[in-house]
């Protein structure tokens, strides 16, 4: 199978621009027969947890059908970031689109000190069975814990998807990181990250492919969006660079 991460640059709180951008990138994943295409942390919303609050939706909100209809049509899964409201709070979501399936979403289980005043944690892991792979879903702060990988493993996944929203600081850790467990649970990483301006703070892409062995297949810039696919069975990664108008 085909995993995509996509390297975006969101506006600030504009998620109806963030989607026609989310568009284009999923054009490109489609003309390469991607099987799955993931974006960055809270990609529809960009990183603010200040902002979060008068965001946060739901996975069935009429806006992301757009998204489904994709899926549906073109045989591809989906996933994109967003704020989740829910009964005890607002959680930071990745929002699942499976073709003639529900809507799923992963909740991020662990949060970042800085997090905390804003959102809540998730409970549970989830795992996408696509094909003939298992892929365990992270959301950035949680993917540098060695506790969730190891729980991901355990529980029958043989990818690691990491959507992340990370400075260069915590990109340096990433790569410090990521390599290790790769190698150690002999399971391929990806690792989505945005662009631009999060926050208080400049995101710096680099979004990012190791295989089994903790090695670096493919890596995008601090500075362009982007695209890298995957490809499972011939373990080669594709970079696309460029974006059209979306006819999907």
């Amino acid at each position: 199978m085909k995993i995509g991460v996509a390297q975006t640059k969101s506006e600030k709180g504009n998620i109806k621009a963030n989607i026609q951008n989310h568009l284009r990138w999923i054009e490109l994943a489609v003309s390469e027969k991607t099987d799955m295409i993931a974006f960055p942390e809270l990609s529809l919303s960009g990183y603010e947890p200040e902002l979060a609050k008068d965001l946060a939706t739901d996975q069935n909100d009429e806006r992301l059908q757009v998204f489904q209809d994709i899926s549906d049509a073109h045989q591809i899964a989906i996933g994109v970031g967003l704020p989740i409201q829910s009964e005890s709070g607002i959680l930071i979501g990745m929002v699942i689109f499976q073709p003639n399936q529900p809507r799923r979403t992963y909740f991020k289980q662990i949060l970042h000190p800085d997090e905390k005043p804003y959102f809540v944690e998730g409970i549970e892991n989830t795992i996408l069975a696509i094909k003939d792979r298992n892929i365990a879903l992270a959301i950035c702060y949680e993917s540098l814990q060695p506790q969730h990988v190891k729980k991901a493993r355990e529980m029958g996944a043989d990818i690691y998807l990491a959507s992340v929203a990370k400075s260069q600081t915590g990109i340096d850790k990433a790569y410090e990181h990521f390599p290790k467990i790769a190698d150690q649970h002999s399971i391929p990483v990806l690792m989505a990250n945005c662009i631009g301006f999060c926050d208080n703070y400049l995101s710096a892409g680099q979004t990012s492919i190791w295989d089994a062995e903790g090695v670096l297949c493919a890596q995008l810039d601090s500075h362009g969006e982007g695209l890298l696919i995957y490809d499972t069975v011939t373990k080669t990664t594709h970079r696309v660079k460029e974006a059209k108008d979306s006819n999907v």
